[in-house]
This record gives structure tokens, sequence and C-alpha cells, in this order.
């Protein structure tokens, strides 16, 4: 199948590479790599999902009606969370295009023009048990203005870095490095909030998965060669700046970059990175496939589980069907739990 480029819509999409996740508890959050107490105590879990596009999933199939301009996705890494751990409801307000403003202060606007979404913290509430939040490379454009100038430059210099030199100012600055170091502040503002609104929420920042080679190129990235390099250097710049916020808020960051070595854009049938163009049936360019939410769904569960091997479920849960503010609850009348019910239903 032929694939067509996204260019209007990449300023909007290709920011929310981060996930953050809060997990409510009464206690102070587990150190990274400790077995959550609200995914293995055994209770029934209440989860919310915040965040942009890397965890709505746009264009991942099938995509939900509620709103259609957010993009959302029912094989999202959330919806895969959702049934590993068997929660007792679950709430996906997620984004495309979503800045960390968008979770805190104001309403969102969206891809296709309808109604704005309310301020993605306002699906928590005290009884929230569990939070993903997604958020930070659409602040100041980082991720989008630097893909759509990458390639449009690459011809400048093949071999070069022309990124690199469009975006240091003349006095020498890097305004790429240096704004992903300043979106430190805003995602540390965001978990603030989420734990003023669900107070005893554990956080998890999920950093970026690997988007581009270490080394090399590709055709899959129309990027000039020394620009590889130097977005790999953006990217972990931005990971840092996560890493830091969760310390300073009392957060644990969860690193996704070892378990993406080997699926970023340029690894072919193992990627879980889409690449510079647009596969209307599959991934947004330069955002997961279907194949990477799962694959950091997975990480998320064995981090959080302290080793666990995620279930083998080959779509996500909860059900197509399910809207993004109900309940994953079995129906009137039915007492099992809502993974009972759900094998129960699959025979």
């Amino acid at each position: 199948m032929s694939t067509a480029r996204l260019r209007p819509l990449r300023s909007l999409l290709v920011g929310g590479a981060t996930l953050v996740l809060a997990l409510a508890l009464g206690s102070a959050p587990a150190a990274a790599g400790t077995p959550s107490d609200v995914v293995t105590g055994g209770d029934p879990i209440d989860y919310v999902a915040l965040g942009d596009s890397y965890s709505a999933g746009p264009l991942v199939p099938a995509q939900r009606l509620d709103p259609l301009g957010c993009l959302r996705s029912t094989n999202n890494y959330p919806a895969y969370l959702a049934g590993y751990f068997g929660v007792r409801s679950y709430v996906d307000v997620t984004c495309s295009g979503a800045q960390s403003a968008d979770l805190t202060k104001r309403r969102q606007s969206t891809i296709v023009p309808g109604p704005k979404p309310a301020p993605q913290v306002d699906a928590l509430s005290k009884e929230t048990d569990l939070v993903t939040i997604g958020i930070g490379g659409n602040d100041y454009k980082l991720f989008g203005s630097m893909i759509e100038v990458c390639e449009a430059v690459a011809e400048l210099a093949p071999k070069g870095a022309p990124c690199r030199r469009h975006f240091t100012n003349r006095k020498g600055v890097d305004t790429k490095l240096r704004d992903a170091a300043k979106i430190q502040a805003n995602v540390g503002r965001v978990v603030r909030k989420v734990h003023r609104r669900a107070p005893g929420a554990e956080v998890y920042v999920v950093g970026y998965p690997r988007l581009l080679p270490e080394r090399g190129t590709c055709n899959a990235v129309t990027f000039a060669a020394g620009d590889y390099r130097w977005g790999n250097r953006v990217e972990r710049r931005l990971n840092r700046s996560l890493k830091r916020a969760a310390k300073r808020q009392g957060a644990t960051y969860l690193n996704l970059y070892p378990a993406s070595r080997g699926h970023h854009a340029c690894a072919g049938s193992e990627a879980w990175i889409n690449g510079s163009t647009l596969d209307p049936l599959r991934a947004a360019n330069f955002h997961p496939f279907q194949r990477g939410m799962r694959g950091a769904a997975e990480e998320i569960y064995r981090k959080l589980t302290g080793g666990g091997t995620a279930p083998d479920h080959a779509v996500a849960q909860p059900p197509l069907a399910l809207s993004a503010r109900t309940a994953t609850t079995p129906p009137a009348g039915v007492t099992s739990s809502w993974r009972t019910w759900l094998d129960e239903q699959r025979g």
C-alpha cells in the first residue's frame, strides 16, 4: 500500500512520546523496579489515563469516537494495561496534540474540529487508584517542529547536520536542547496537580522509547545523516528532564529506552515506531504502531509487578465498544470480576 506524508498534523501529533504513570497509594511511591502495592495488592483498581499522542495512539486501529478529534486508539498502551491488571474502572482522556497545560488548566483544541475536552486532570478523584500520563514532547513544539524541519532541510547537506544548525541560534545556543531542559518544570507542575487531585497516588514518569537508531541511517527516516545523532541527543535530554521532574516531585522515573532497543523507526518489521510516512491504517508518522503500544505496556507491566510477564493478549482490553468514560465492570447482574467475565465471554 502506498502511503502519504503527514504534514499539517505533525506539529500537533508528534510530541507525545512521554508516558507518565501515577498509581494511587496512601504511602510514598515505590522505587523503580519495585513492585507497586496498588498493582500487586489484590484490591480493585480504578484507572485513569492522561496524556498526549504517545499515550492516545493516533491511527492505531481501532480509533475511538469520544471525541474523534483526539485520535485515541482502543489498542493504546493504557487499554492494554487496563486488561493486564483487570481494573475495576477505566477512564481514558488522552488526546493527540496535548501539551502540559492541557492536562492541568485549559480546554484542549482537538485535531478534528468539535467540542474541546476539559482539562484532563478533571478525570481524577480521591478514589482514583491508577493514573497514566504521557506528556511533554509537544511543549514548545519540541518534536513537531524538529521533525518537520529536519525532513525539509535534509537535502541541503545529506551527510551533515543541517537541522541542528537551523535550531542553533546566533549565540551558539542549541534551542532544542534548551527547550528539552525547560520541559522539566512543566512536567513537574503536572505531577504536582496529579498528587493534589489523586492525593494517594504513586507517580511513575515513563520516558520516551527510542525513536532513532544509535548508529546509521535508513530510508524510513528522511533526515540528514548527522541529524540522527543530534535527534537522539534531544530525546535523551528530554528523558533526563523527565527523570529529574519525577525525582523532585516524589515520583519514580520509568525508563523505556532499554526495552525499546532494536525497535526504533529504522528497525523494519521489529519497529515499535513509524517513520517519516503516514500509514493511515496503522500509525501516524513518528508515532507508535500497535506493537509499540503493546511493547510499552508489557514493559510497564513488568516494572510494576517486579518482573512479571504480561498476559498474551493480541488486542487490548477492555472491549472495543467500551466508552472512554465507562467503567470496565461487567454488565448488571454479573457478579464475577471483570477479568473473569471477559474470559467467560471468550469461552
